[in-house]
């Protein structure tokens, strides 16, 4: 029997290519779909490690990274205790770094995307997420299909129109395949029909209490900050750390397998802001 690979995808930014983030007027705005590959035979493994630190934190609650980072909601102590802080810092990197995952997902500037389409395409721009996801799971079907394995897709739990839309993109492309332009798109290698058909093997979505989309939520900020930054503390752990996808892949194989950037090619000038 084929190996299994699982994808749990949660999201970062907003989806609306027009729409203002107004929690990222001060810093990069993007919009990130991605999170951990795990082989479905490392999952339990996994899920009691995630256990036993959320145990020995006692963390009833989601391990939110957005909580962690801003150390507000149920993450409030580490305002008042530096040292404590300091500690599960330190064991909350040895839980991603040990984690038998990698790193994958597709990180779109938002600025850099709207001046590369809409005076081209005006308000029949697909949504960022139709972007990121198609994109995302395509390389995800690509790093299954090199090990010879099959590929399920997770996503979190959201509101039930966006849930339904991505069902929508996954169905199209395991029944249809990819829906770039074949010209355009062909210097990135998309996967034929059948590819799809014979690697996608299943779309679920998962509860925010879900373990392992708990970690693909603390890999997925870190991956996006990546994209403007990669000097960023959280992200230069995760490369030097061998985990995330790019450090599995050929040179060759970067740009058409690897963790994907897009639009960066245009934003130098929004990045300048943020220098």
């Amino acid at each position: 029997m084929k190996r299994t690979f699982h994808f749990y995808m949660d999201d970062s930014g907003t989806r609306h290519p027009d729409l203002k983030d107004q929690g990222r007027q001060n810093q990069p705005n993007w919009f990130g779909l991605g999170g951990v590959i795990v082989d479905e035979s490392h999952e339990e493994e996994l899920k009691q490690s995630i256990l036993n630190f959320k145990k020995r934190w006692d963390i009833s609650t989601p391990l939110h990274s957005c909580n962690i980072r801003q150390r507000n909601g149920d993450f409030s102590w580490m305002k008042a205790d530096a040292g404590r802080t300091q500690i599960f810092l330190n064991e909350l990197t040895a839980l991603l770094v040990d984690a038998p995952v990698v790193g994958h997902g597709c990180i779109i500037d938002r600025p850099s995307y709207n001046r590369r389409y809409k005076d081209r395409y005006g308000n029949d721009r697909w949504s960022l997420c139709h972007t990121a996801f198609t994109i995302a799971v395509e390389r995800a079907a690509k790093y299954a299909l090199s090990k010879d394995a099959r590929l399920r897709v997770f996503v979190e739990s959201s509101s039930r129109p966006d849930e339904q839309k991505l069902k929508a993109y996954y169905d199209s492309l395991k029944g249809s395949g990819n829906p770039f332009d074949p010209l355009t798109s062909k210097d990135y290698q998309p996967l034929r029909k059948d590819e799809f058909s014979e690697t996608l093997f299943d779309f679920k979505v998962k509860q925010k209490s879900s373990l392992i989309m708990q970690l693909a939520d603390l890999y997925l900020y870190p991956i996006c900050k990546g994209g403007y930054d990669q000097e960023d503390k959280a992200y230069k752990c995760l490369r030097e750390n061998r985990k995330l996808i790019d450090q599995h892949l050929d040179d060759q194989d970067i740009p058409t397998l690897g963790i994907k950037y897009s639009c960066f090619d245009l934003a130098s000038e929004h990045l300048q802001k943020y220098a």
